[in-house]
């Protein structure tokens, strides 16, 4: 074992997926010559060639479309949309082409690519750079959606969503890529498969349920918590499309308590959609009402200190687990969204 960061995870896993598939090629907006945005393919057009390693113009919905049918030809494309935000322009594509192709055709066709996105607050990027968009996506049918939290984790799904005969929208958080934190990550190939969930911390009184960096603040509450005798356990989902929901209902009928957390605006933001599978489903498990832990419902604002009352942090979570348990005795919310 080595410890590496995020952003190394990424790159290796698409330079080692490079080198074991000649039919992969990636492609996007300062993808080859800058080596991305965020210096994640640096080095890779000049081994990988122009051919493989495609700069586009800035058009979301053209390059988008043309690697749908360079995936219908056979190619296995891996796009970065440079934001999420920026996915927007290209959604007729990713939705009404990508996502319905298999299908629509019959099972004939598919489409097996992957489009990477960098997603998230926290870098004080206002209003156009900064949004959590993952619940729009996964209310496509025929889309997978996949949001890691680590090194660990990031390097394996990558992998796993390069070589899915399905689209795959794989969001990255971009906090992640400069959080200083590392993990193990074998030097050795593996895979994680996608649809399953990871309990990145076990707990008995109250299930806490996140994904991307809100794990990480997940973690964080955990901790604190531990320090006030409360035991709680944190669930990854990982993969939000396939929803491994095996796992958060084993963890809930042992906590009888739930606690959703996401960055994504509270309004339509994919906790909903656990938290209706959870009342459907273990209602007679439940001691207490699902709570959700998510952004607040206004435009990201740029202001630091804005932007941190507006996302959600380890206090909130820290606070509304006390208030799951006692009531409201002791919760103190330094941030409530």
């Amino acid at each position: 074992m080595r410890q590496i960061n995020y952003s190394k995870a990424i790159t290796e896993a698409l330079r080692e997926e490079m080198r074991r598939d000649e039919k992969m090629i990636i492609m996007g907006e300062d993808m080859g010559v800058m080596g991305s945005v965020f210096g994640l393919t640096v080095g890779f057009m000049k081994e990988f060639g122009e051919n493989r390693v495609i700069d586009t113009p800035i058009s979301e919905n053209g390059f988008t479309s043309v690697a749908i049918g360079a995936a219908m030809r056979g190619l296995r494309p891996v796009v970065e949309i440079m934001y999420v935000d920026f996915a927007m322009a290209g959604y007729d594509a990713i939705a009404n082409q990508a996502a319905k192709v298999s299908y629509m055709s019959g099972g004939t066709l598919s489409v097996p690519m992957v489009i990477r996105t960098p997603a998230g607050a926290g870098r004080r990027s206002a209003g156009q750079h900064s949004q959590s968009l993952e619940a729009i996506f996964t209310h496509i049918p025929g889309l997978k959606v996949v949001a890691p939290a680590t090194p660990y984790d990031v390097k394996g799904l990558l992998k796993s969503a390069i070589r899915d005969n399905d689209p795959v929208v794989f969001i990255e958080h971009k906090s992640l890529y400069f959080y200083d934190a590392k993990c193990d990550v074998p030097e050795e190939e593996y895979l994680i498969e996608l649809g399953k969930a990871d309990i990145k911390r076990a707990g008995n009184d109250v299930t806490i349920i996140a994904w991307s960096q809100e794990v990480i603040h997940a973690l964080d509450a955990a901790a604190q918590l531990a320090e006030e005798g409360i035991s709680a356990e944190v669930v990854d989902i990982r993969s939000l499309v396939p929803l491994d929901f095996d796992t958060i209902r084993n963890s809930i009928i042992k906590t009888r308590r739930a606690v959703i957390v996401h960055e994504a605006v509270k309004r339509g933001g994919y906790g909903g959609e656990i938290a209706a599978q959870i009342s459907d489903e273990l209602f007679d498990y439940l001691d207490a009402p699902v709570k959700r832990v998510a952004g607040s419902n206004v435009v990201i604002p740029f202001s630091p200190a804005l932007e941190d009352k507006i996302i959600p942090q380890t206090g909130n979570i820290v606070a509304t687990v006390r208030e799951l348990l006692h009531g409201g005795k002791n919760a103190v919310f330094t941030n409530a969204v």
